[in-house]
């Protein structure tokens, strides 16, 4: 009896044994099937198919790559004045705390306004203004106290070629880190902005470079990259279609003109900002009739005080230029008014020797020039 009911009881053991398998594989059964229903969506819900993880790494000229790259150097500036506040965008140049900009992102602050610098952290801290110059549209502002700060690099815009790929990053609407791209649409275009004094004492001249990467209002100072992260400009102005141009300070939007200040006049331009205070300005030593409606850009009859429009001993003079000249070309390229022969000069340093084409009583004839310096004030 105790042999039987040991029998007995392992075949208990077995039949229960058995069952406690039996229920697990149909547990994992079930299992596997749910769990294959819910994917196919037969359980009776929607489940909508997505593509596998996108690996994290980007190559190094794409959009992501350089944006990834240029973005701890770029920030956004907030600047407050007595009756006027504006945002615009900069970028570092060194390690010592110098932010390139444009002039009239800064202009509101005055003497006695607020600039403060946003980084792509979000940390913020006041700056000063180091220099601005409004004839360029340029100013470098420093913050202290700030380390780890990586420059930009800056790269040749000569060497720019229409179609281009091209980043833009800025803060269009105070919207800060937005990136968008483009190419370069053309080059040398000659471009005037600003002149709310009326005196002329304000006015931008820009040797622009044209890009389609939209830019709007807040994005003025911000870089224009190449294909290797390098600024090549600096974006300044649109053309918008309610106003013909915008500084960036109004409210039109991008209709794919924008335009930007080419880096190697930037450059010079920021050098003399940090190690002077202020930037010179080439001239040629003459008055320009701005009221010419021929092809060209004619020497006036006499300057705006009344005096000779040639001004005795300067660049013009000494290149035997004379009143009623009408200057067609600058080294060999056409100007077609008094406005792109401001433009074609301002993209030059002081001391650089040009080539004229000057009509005279109807004949053309080649003027060699060396430009002056502009007095400083």
């Amino acid at each position: 009896m105790l042999q039987y009911g040991g029998a007995g009881r392992g075949r208990r053991r077995l039949v229960v044994g058995w069952t406690a398998v039996v229920a697990l594989v149909a547990a994992g059964v079930g299992g596997i099937v749910g769990a294959y229903a819910e994917r196919q969506g037969l359980d009776g819900e929607v489940r909508l198919p997505q593509a596998g993880r996108v690996p994290a790494g980007r190559a190094p000229d794409s959009v992501a790559g350089i944006a990834a790259r240029a973005l701890p150097s770029v920030v956004t500036l907030h600047v407050s004045g007595t009756d006027q506040t504006d945002t615009g965008t900069g970028f570092v140049l060194d390690t010592q705390g110098h932010i390139l900009t444009n002039n009239h992102v800064v202009a509101p602050a005055g003497s006695s306004g607020a600039i403060s610098v946003t980084f792509s952290s979000g940390d913020s801290v006041q700056a000063k203004v180091v220099g601005r110059d409004s004839g360029y549209d340029l100013a470098v502002v420093q913050v202290h106290g700030v380390h780890g700060l990586t420059p930009l690099p800056l790269g040749d815009s000569d060497g720019v070629r229409v179609g281009d790929p091209v980043v833009a990053i800025g803060a269009p609407y105070d919207l800060a880190n937005t990136v968008t791209s483009g190419i370069i649409s053309a080059k040398e275009r000659p471009i005037t902005a600003g002149g709310e004094k009326g005196d002329g004492s304000d006015v931008s001249y820009v040797d622009a470079l044209q890009t389609d990467a939209p830019i709007n209002p807040g994005n003025s100072g911000g870089p224009l990259l190449d294909s290797e992260a390098r600024v090549i400009g600096i974006n300044s102005a649109i053309r918008s279609a309610d106003s013909g141009s915008d500084s960036g300070g109004g409210q039109s939007g991008s209709i794919g003109l924008g335009f930007a200040i080419p880096v190697n006049q930037a450059k010079r331009v920021a050098e003399e900002l940090i190690n002077h205070g202020r930037a010179t300005h080439p001239v040629l030593g003459v008055t320009l009739d701005m009221a010419y409606s021929g092809d060209g850009a004619r020497i006036d009859s006499k300057s705006a005080s009344g005096g000779p429009a040639v001004t005795p001993g300067g660049p013009g003079d000494r290149a035997g230029l004379k009143a009623g000249d009408v200057v067609g070309e600058v080294d060999g390229q056409p100007v077609h008014s008094a406005r792109e022969l401001i433009v074609r000069i301002r993209a030059h340093r002081p001391g650089d020797r040009l080539r004229l084409t000057v009509r005279r009583d109807g004949t053309d004839r080649e003027v060699p020039l060396v430009l002056g310096a502009a007095e400083q004030n």
